[in-house]
């Protein structure tokens, strides 16, 4: 763990150090409640685990996702035999499965794995960057050039202490170039407010970053003139963006954890000391996330294409979104199943 995570510490966790911060005026969109066209019921695929934080498909049509105890499952293409490949002994967040048939996986415990799925084997890629060990590895994707790009969320709080990252507003996320063949490693962003998802565009031009924390998605150009710089893809979200994805006609998939709080929002623009005093409050004190299944999808240029979105009594906390064959298939932090629903082209 990292020194700034562990040592000051309430009741268990990490002390808050606030950061003063006037979070974006809420949109139109996040007072609305719930979008115009609703994303169509969830049909639940069970699991005999918690939490696929992130779900993914393979080049064989598998559904690939990881759960809370450690565990990478397998589920066939038909949705209804799923089986575990490997252990990770942590905790599994982000997958990225390469060309050979491997699998990239982000575990918030032990950093950047590749796991053998005929074998089960895991082996450890990368556990630190610059002099700081990956505090939540959360995601990554692989550019044309091999290079592999992975995010870092926290560097103060671990997975299980995420909500004080949002609380505190500190900016420790960063985003992380790992090279496979030398193994070597560079942050290339960082000062990110809950770096979480990470898709590239549809040409390997950019590649957008999820910064939870801030409603925001973050663009790093990869080449052309601009090769190097960051700016803004999409600001203002009306809630909480997470994992990134993209699908297979080139849209970006933004899953949207919840909506925005107007509580912390307000907490954020008020003295720190009552961020402090929120913190040190017991876990089921504090208001959760907002009860919704929420999924969005831009353009490359960064234009809304769809603004999907239901109420969650069947399925909440929405991680991951990946598109395939015509569905979409959603991960949660919370939920003891995958999420999958059609997709209509006409929306």
């Amino acid at each position: 763990m990292h020194e700034g995570q562990a040592r000051e510490t309430t009741r268990g966790k990490p002390a808050l150090r606030p950061v003063v911060w006037r979070p974006p005026r809420r949109p139109a969109r996040a007072r609305a409640g719930y979008s115009r066209i609703p994303l169509p019921p969830v049909h639940r695929v069970p699991l005999d685990g918690t939490g696929p934080e992130d779900v993914r498909v393979d080049a064989e049509g598998r559904i690939l996702t990881g759960v809370a105890d450690g565990r990478i499952l397998c589920l066939d293409p038909a949705g209804h035999r799923a089986s575990a490949i490997a252990d990770t002994g942590g905790r599994p967040l982000g997958l990225c499965p390469l060309p050979d048939g491997r699998l990239l996986v982000c575990d918030a415990e032990r950093g950047l794995l590749r796991v053998e799925p005929a074998s089960g084997r895991v082996e450890t890629l990368l556990q630190e960057a610059a002099g700081r060990p990956l505090g939540v590895c959360s995601n990554a994707v692989v550019a044309p050039d091999g290079a592999v790009y992975v995010t870092d969320a926290s560097g103060r709080f671990p997975l299980r202490h995420w909500m004080g990252d949002l609380l505190e507003h500190s900016g420790t996320g960063r985003l992380i170039r790992y090279e496979p063949g030398a193994g070597t490693a560079e942050v290339v962003l960082d000062g990110l407010q809950f770096a979480n998802g990470v898709a590239l565009a549809p040409d390997g031009s950019f590649l957008v970053v999820a910064e939870t924390g801030a409603y925001r998605l973050t663009r790093l150009w990869l080449t052309g003139p601009r090769a190097g710089r960051r700016d803004v893809f999409a600001d203002g979200l009306p809630g909480f963006p997470d994992n990134l994805s993209t699908g297979p006609g080139g849209l970006i998939w933004v899953a949207m954890a919840a909506p925005r709080q107007p509580a912390l929002d307000l907490l954020h623009r008020t003295h720190p000391a009552l961020r402090r005093a929120a913190w040190a409050l017991p876990d089921a004190l504090r208001p959760g996330p907002g009860a919704t299944a929420w999924a969005i999808a831009l353009d490359s240029a960064g234009r809304l294409v769809h603004d999907l979105q239901r109420p969650g009594r069947a399925f909440r906390m929405v991680t991951s979104v990946c598109e395939h064959d015509g569905r979409l298939y959603l991960g949660s932090l919370t939920e003891r199943a995958v999420g999958v629903v059609p997709l209509s082209r006409g929306r």
